[in-house]
């Protein structure tokens, strides 16, 4: 992991939360610029700003860093839609999962 996979994460999640760099830099309370200095590559995000950052798309900073979940919120959301179902249910699941992985 380095300053790149940050800066790319920030954008993948940035797109898929389907807001602009201005709105996420207003958000965040920075201004309009903040976000597309970080996606430039002209400067990273402090710890602080981290955090807060991971707040904004609702991730925790071990999400933010796992680079094998793409949508952090989405999958978030199946988990915990997952943990309400019971366990004939959850068993349906895991084979429906299984042959999806399959392909």
């Amino acid at each position: 992991m380095n300053a790149e996979f940050v800066r790319e994460r920030i954008t993948q999640l940035r797109l898929q939360k389907g807001v602009s760099e201005y709105k996420m830099s207003y958000d965040l309370g920075h201004s309009r610029g903040y976000v597309n200095n970080i996606s430039s590559g002209k400067t990273l995000p402090s710890m602080t700003e981290f955090f807060a950052i991971c707040e904004y798309f609702s991730i925790t900073p071990a999400e933010f860093f796992n680079k094998d979940i793409r949508n952090p919120k989405l999958f978030n959301q199946a988990l915990f839609d997952i943990e309400k179902l019971s366990e004939s249910d959850l068993r349906l699941i895991c084979m429906i999962i299984d042959r999806l992985a399959r392909k």
